[in-house]
């Protein structure tokens, strides 16, 4: 069963987040593949990921950009699993199109605006078909501080 996880942006911005949870996803060994749901959206994203932080270097590429297998993090619009991630990440209202072909990752993250009312019914959408397919689903909110605390 794949952990997945639902993170409801509210006050800060995907670009505020992301960078910090891919940093936490190779300190723990793991791959990772960032799935988007446009062109410019992985263009911001590969811009973002080598300029967020001064002091960190983060390792990635996007699809097409040298040999996928070798990347530690794959920017990508494309199902599948090419640089063998252990996580996938859904941004800018990207989702998988079938929940069961998730089932061999440890972690799913579906992260969303919940400024825009839009996003929050695709994830709502999603919640419950990544539910029905069986993974372990949990919500996570952002508190006052900016911190997320898992909701029950």
């Amino acid at each position: 069963m794949t952990e997945t996880l639902f993170y409801h942006l509210e006050r800060r911005s995907l670009e505020e987040v992301l960078p910090g949870l891919v940093e936490k996803s190779l300190q723990r060994g793991w791959r990772a593949a960032i799935r988007t749901d446009s062109a410019e959206c992985s263009d911001a994203l590969d811009t973002l990921l080598w300029t967020y932080d001064d002091q960190s270097f983060l390792p990635h590429a996007q699809a097409g950009d040298g040999e996928a297998g070798d990347q530690p993090v794959l920017i990508s619009m494309e199902e599948g699993n090419p640089n063998s991630a252990q996580i996938v990440f859904y941004v800018g209202g990207a989702g998988p199109s079938d929940w069961n072909s998730l089932s061999e990752l440890a972690r799913v993250v579906l992260l969303f605006d919940g400024r825009d009312a839009a996003a929050l019914a695709s994830a709502r959408t999603a919640w419950k078909d990544a539910k029905a397919s069986g993974h372990d689903v949990t919500y996570w909110k952002e508190t006052p501080s900016g911190k997320f605390e898992k909701q029950n």
